[in-house]
């Protein structure tokens, strides 16, 4: 899933290159993935693209007049720019993975596509990014929040460290991959309970969730969009690296596989050399 630091950089590079084209025309492939209907697509057409943000994992794409089309990429979505398209016919709905395009009057423009076959991507058309109900109830973003609002935000909901860092109520931004890498770097096992934490351990925390995510986007930076998820995985040290080294400290990178995520993590690094089992055959941990 595109978490803080890919959808920052895919903001930035619509910055640089989207901004200032007008909209040819919008077409939606995927009725289901269009969660709004007034305004209509057609709304769009002949505005230019004003500018491009990111709200939590949210992508804003700002047209002139303040509309914007909010896009949340779900687990297997993503946007493609392309410098031309191959067609000048209109997409037809229901077919391939494309999800949405917008034209650009250069030729230029760009898809949401969405693999597998849980369609949960989500695009929005609104004047407000507020009225997009998981826009609303983003918590402080992970990269702006001081150690303050930090600690306070995680003191907040009682739970595994894992499951309220990734909890954008409470948090903005944070995903599974990146939980995984800030736990590492914090050296806290991803079941600790959040109300057990020491002032030292949030400090630390706090820490690792500034410098992971703040690496992860300057490594993004100028990267052409085909390109950040191969830079996003170049950088991982847990995440999706079951059976593989640590390269912290060299001890074999282990997996706890939940119905339909798994989790990474380093023993020695974060659970005093004990692995965790499964929570579903036993008890975890801590």
């Amino acid at each position: 899933m595109p978490e803080l630091p890919e959808v920052e950089a895919l903001a930035g590079y619509l910055r640089e290159r989207a901004v200032g084209r007008r909209v040819d025309r919008v077409e939606v492939a995927a009725i289901s993935a269009l969660k709004t209907y007034d305004p209509a697509p057609t709304a769009v057409s002949g505005r230019a693209v004003a500018d491009a943000r990111r709200h939590g994992k949210f992508l804003d794409v700002i047209f002139d007049g303040d509309l914007h089309l909010v896009v949340h990429l779900a687990r297997a979505g993503w946007l493609h720019y392309r410098e031309a398209f191959p067609s000048t016919v209109p997409l037809r709905p229901g077919k391939g993975p494309i999800a949405l395009r917008v034209r650009l009057d250069d030729g230029s423009g760009f898809d949401l596509t969405e693999a597998g076959t849980q369609k949960k991507l989500a695009a929005y058309l609104v004047t407000d990014p507020a009225q997009v109900p998981g826009v609303a109830k983003l918590g402080p973003d992970a990269l702006d929040a001081d150690l303050a609002t930090f600690t306070e935000r995680l003191r907040s909901r009682r739970g595994q460290v894992k499951g309220v860092l990734t909890d954008q109520a409470v948090l903005a931004g944070v995903g599974n991959a990146y939980s995984d890498e800030i736990l590492h770097a914090a050296k806290l096992s991803p079941f600790a309970i959040t109300d057990r934490l020491t002032d030292d351990q949030l400090a630390t925390l706090h820490a690792a969730t500034r410098t992971v995510l703040g690496d992860a986007v300057r490594r993004s930076v100028g990267h052409r969009a085909a390109e950040l998820k191969g830079e996003k995985r170049s950088g991982l040290k847990v995440h999706a690296r079951t059976g593989l080294p640590c390269p912290v400290c060299g001890d074999t990178v282990r997996e706890v596989s939940f119905a339909d995520s798994s989790l990474q993590y380093c023993p020695t690094c974060q659970t005093g050399g004990k692995p965790l089992a499964d929570r579903r055959l036993s008890r975890l941990v801590r």
